[in-house]
């Protein structure tokens, strides 16, 4: 069967997507042999990311962490928890713009999704935690979200045989395990376990070329050569870094409200693209409904170029390729 030489692919960036595509058309193996140089660029996702050695990942801890997970007793109202912002029905996140907290109050950003979080170097828009321990216990004491006190979800959780006995067999040889570090641990590793490791665009990474469709493939090539890899790169897409960006409708200062640098002045870690097509509105407000017009505003801010209607339909193709399985769980049954 007829495949690209290694001659023919040093000219394939010189020739450009067209050219190429027009001399391949209708020859799978070529076009899958003209891909390989935009593939090489990516990497799959692996179904865990790093653990820490502090926080090590057992099942005693994944299950305690579930169930303080969905738990709404440690908010202040008693009927807030982690999922009702990051629901599983929803792309662990919640669809509206901006979050809803405590006594209907309405936060300043869009909720982020929990999927894929760990392999993140830094959480939440602004990066202010360093990790998923650091975030744990942000939204149960925050005044808009959870506006828990911490002492007081403690005592909830004490309360409850169930708790003191998932907290014992999660840390054992503690004396009193019910503690806020153990629940930030536990929440950490449970969401760990959100990864969605097996989307079209992983498989076709592994080796199963027939995992995207030629219109996702044109796409990949499109997010290369436009320069969109530069900042949605890794297992993640995403560099974890902070860019400066101006969304339609958005006034927020970002990362500068935690550094005062001037340089961070509208800068946010850049988002994954992972499940992206399935975790809209986007951006810090949730102020863009759709990937289309998402993919639009970055070309402009981001690359100084417009897209025209054939790009942006590939680019967004390409994206809805890494919408992975949703993580296999059930919801715990609650004391």
């Amino acid at each position: 069967m007829f495949s690209l030489g290694s001659n023919l692919r040093k000219v394939i960036p010189a020739l450009g997507v067209g050219a190429v595509m027009a001399f391949t058309a209708g020859n799978a193996a070529a076009d899958d042999g003209f891909y390989d140089q935009y593939a090489d660029r990516f990497e799959p996702l692996p179904a865990l990311p790093p653990i820490p050695a502090d926080n090590s990942l057992t099942k005693e801890k994944i299950e305690l962490g579930k169930m303080l997970f969905f738990e709404p007793r440690i908010s202040s109202s008693g009927v807030i928890s982690c999922a009702t912002c990051h629901n599983p029905a929803l792309g662990w996140a919640d669809r509206i713009p901006r979050a809803v907290g405590h006594e209907g109050q309405v936060g300043e950003r869009n909720t982020p999704t929990v999927l894929n979080s760990g392999f993140l170097e830094s959480q939440f828009w602004d990066g202010r935690e360093p990790d998923l321990e650091g975030q744990a216990l942000g939204p149960i004491e925050d005044d808009i979200e959870m506006a828990m006190d911490l002492d007081d979800a403690l005592d909830r959780l004490e309360a409850f045989d169930e708790y003191q006995d998932a907290f014992s067999a999660a840390y054992p040889g503690e004396d009193a395990p019910i503690t806020a570090d153990n629940v930030a641990k536990a929440l950490a590793t449970f969401q760990r376990t959100l990864n969605t490791p097996n989307s079209p665009f992983d498989r076709y990474l592994r080796g199963d070329l027939d995992a995207l469709t030629d219109k996702q493939k044109r796409g990949m090539a499109a997010f290369v050569d436009n320069g969109c890899i530069a900042c949605h790169r890794g297992p993640a897409l995403t560099d974890s870094q902070f860019h400066s960006i101006q969304v339609p409708g958005s006034t927020d200062k970002g990362r500068y409200l935690i550094t005062g640098d001037e340089a961070d002045k509208y800068a946010f870690r850049t988002p994954t693209l992972r499940n992206v097509a399935v975790t809209y509105p986007y951006f810090n407000n949730g102020g863009v409904e759709t990937l289309e017009e998402a993919t639009q505003v970055m070309g402009r801010e981001m690359l100084n170029r417009e897209f025209d209607d054939e790009t942006v339909a590939e680019l967004v193709a390409f994206m809805e390729s890494m919408t992975g399985e949703m993580p296999d769980f059930q919801v715990p049954a609650l004391p």
